[in-house]
């Protein structure tokens, strides 16, 4: 009985994980080439417009409300050549080739 077993084994086609996997991938192939469409679909309900803050009411501000008066740079502040932020000079970690960096990002 082995041998029958083991006659049977031969002859009968093998599938490899090779032909597995190109099989699979036709397959994949067909299926995407099917469901994908040129359209793109856009939901009016993700715009940036509706999008809201979580615990944020901002429906009583005016444009007026939310203006900030931007201050200069002062002589007693320096801006860190990493993280580009101003910061007061005792934040001031070190000075190389007139770059300032913060203690943040040193």
């Amino acid at each position: 009985m082995k041998e029958d077993g083991d006659r049977l084994r031969r002859t009968s086609p093998q599938r490899g994980p090779t032909t597995l996997a190109e099989d699979s991938l036709e397959e994949l192939k067909a299926r995407r080439n099917e469901t994908q469409s040129g359209v793109v679909d856009v939901d009016e309900s993700d715009t940036a417009e509706n999008f809201e803050l979580p615990g944020a009411d901002l429906s009583g501000l005016s444009g007026e409300d939310l203006t900030v008066k931007v201050i200069p740079k002062q002589a007693d502040e320096f801006t860190c050549s990493h993280c580009f932020l101003v910061h007061h000079r005792s934040r001031l970690a070190e000075e190389r080739d007139g770059l300032y960096v913060c203690r943040d990002c040193a």
